[in-house]
């Protein structure tokens, strides 16, 4: 029987904790606890868990310089979970490499909808020939792209753009992040340019580009290549 997935809860309060070991546990997850940062760090460090679940509003640090420190050595999906609301704090978090943010209170269902889809993301092999998610098929390998088995014609731009998110299923992208990633290190503030392209690629990959469900907008933040189903990774045909 496959070992089952472990999670870090990094939190200093111990009804939060105790609330998250309920359902991940229920959910068929092991847990391990954290209440500082640095225990958090090194509990990482030692167990290397599938997630990590983040609070921002430790005892001895920094959430945010937890996961600078973290993210120099590891690519473990981080999801925030913070009281902080403002739109500039999860920028922040998201820039410094956090996978998802999710404030406090909130619904078990969702975060642990948006655990999983961390921990597909984290299983995505970037040097595998094809990313299949739904409906929308890359062959990184030939640069084709096809949605329901039809061929779809990308600018460069548009597929270095497709790319971008197909080299981060289920991650929240910044419109810095982005910009710098697509246009180079001296275009990193939101430009007209990306929000043009994002709805070309809206017309080319969507069912209904007024409703997007492929790749979704997080307002003031940025956009994310939402995992749907029938997701797979792996070589075959196109």
């Amino acid at each position: 029987m496959p070992s089952k997935p472990t999670v870090l809860i990094v939190d200093d309060e111990l009804q939060i904790r105790r609330f998250l070991r309920i359902g991940l546990e229920a959910e068929n997850y092991a847990v391990i606890e954290a209440s500082t940062g640095k225990d958090g760090v090194y509990q990482a460090a030692v167990n290397r868990p599938a997630a990590m679940i983040l609070d921002l509003g430790l005892p001895d640090m920094d959430g945010r310089d937890v996961l600078v420190k973290l993210r120099q050595w590891s690519s473990i999906p981080v999801i925030i979970l913070s009281v902080r609301n403002d739109e500039a704090e999860k920028i922040a978090c998201f820039d410094a490499g956090a996978d998802d943010y999710v404030t406090k209170p909130f619904a078990m269902g969702e975060f642990l909808a948006r655990l999983r889809s961390g921990v597909r993301r984290a299983q995505f092999v970037h040097d595998e020939p094809i990313f299949r998610n739904g409906d929308l098929v890359v062959d990184i390998a030939n640069r084709v792209v096809s949605v329901r088995g039809e061929p779809v014609q990308l600018s460069p731009t548009e597929y270095d753009l497709l790319l971008l998110f197909v080299k981060h299923p289920g991650k929240v992208l910044t419109h810095r992040q982005i910009m710098k990633e697509i246009w180079g290190p001296y275009h990193e503030s939101e430009s007209p340019s990306l929000r043009v392209y994002i709805r070309h690629l809206r017309k080319k990959l969507e069912t209904d580009p007024a409703h997007p469900t492929l790749i979704t907008t997080e307002p003031g933040v940025g956009y994310r290549l939402a995992l749907q189903a029938g997701r797979d990774v792996g070589s075959g045909e196109a």
